[in-house]
């Protein structure tokens, strides 16, 4: 795999998986893919989405977004420098969470594309299936081991993101043309950095939890927190697009009886 592009204090090297690296991968695979081709990020990419349900997306998973390097400090804090793997653990997350600090302002500016302001993505309340990915991480930061919460958020999280935000990106240019997204380079930087960022991320938080779990416990809590955090992912996905499509359902009944 090679190294990361960054600097650690020295560079992190990703080695090709193997053994257990592999095998935890493989079994992480389908519950990737099945956010990846989640009808919602499809629909995203094709342009069949209605805008309405893309603008609720946008809404429903800002809470993620703002909260995201807030999970990540979480990990951080449970940092022992006397155990395997924690030192390039450390200075992993203390520099990805400046990164992930930013992304908030640029998520807001795409979802400034489809009309709505950063106020109303700030004061939202999400719904409970949608938000229910947030409270995972937070619990899974807060209570579980750093193995856990590092598969939890980098792996499961950020592996579908990086993937599905490459198609959602070239979708964009379909809502432009139609009127629905005003999309700028400066409304497409979550997406341009998502697309970039997240492609060698998942895989350094791969080599970090091989350097920590020492133990095949350890392997299997770092492989059970990943793949619940992509379940409660895939949860939000079928609850956001199930409000929006009910949502579009009822404007289009308004419309017709008006």
């Amino acid at each position: 795999m090679g190294q990361t592009s960054n600097t650690y204090g020295g560079e992190l090297e990703v080695r090709p998986l193997a053994g257990w690296s592999e095998t935890f991968w493989q079994h992480l695979e389908p519950y990737k893919q099945a956010i990846v081709e989640h009808p919602l990020f499809c629909g995203m990419s094709d342009g069949s989405l209605p805008a309405g349900t893309y603008r609720q997306a946008l809404r429903a998973f800002y809470p993620l977004v703002e909260n995201f390097p807030k999970y990540m400090a979480l990990n951080l804090a449970k940092v022992r420098l006397h155990l395997p793997g924690h030192e390039p653990a450390k200075v992993w997350l203390i520099d990805n969470i400046k990164i992930e600090q930013r992304h908030a302002y640029w998520y807001e500016d795409w979802a400034a594309g489809f009309g709505i302001d950063a106020q109303t993505l700030r004061t939202l309340v999400p719904r409970p299936a949608a938000d229910a990915v947030n409270h995972f991480l937070w619990e899974t930061g807060r209570q579980a081991s750093l193995e856990e919460g590092i598969a939890a958020t980098n792996i499961a999280i950020e592996w579908a993101t990086g993937e599905w935000s490459r198609s959602v990106y070239e979708g964009m240019k379909l809502y432009q043309k139609r009127g629905d997204a005003q999309p700028s380079r400066r409304t497409l930087a979550w997406l341009r950095a998502h697309a970039a960022y997240d492609d060698m991320h998942p895989y350094e938080a791969m080599e970090l939890v091989r350097r920590i779990c020492e133990t095949p416990a350890q392997q299997d809590r770092a492989l059970q927190a990943a793949k619940r955090g992509m379940a409660y992912y895939r949860l939000a996905l079928d609850d956001c697009l199930a409000e929006g499509m009910a949502s579009t359902e009822d404007e289009q009944e308004r419309a017709r009886t008006a």
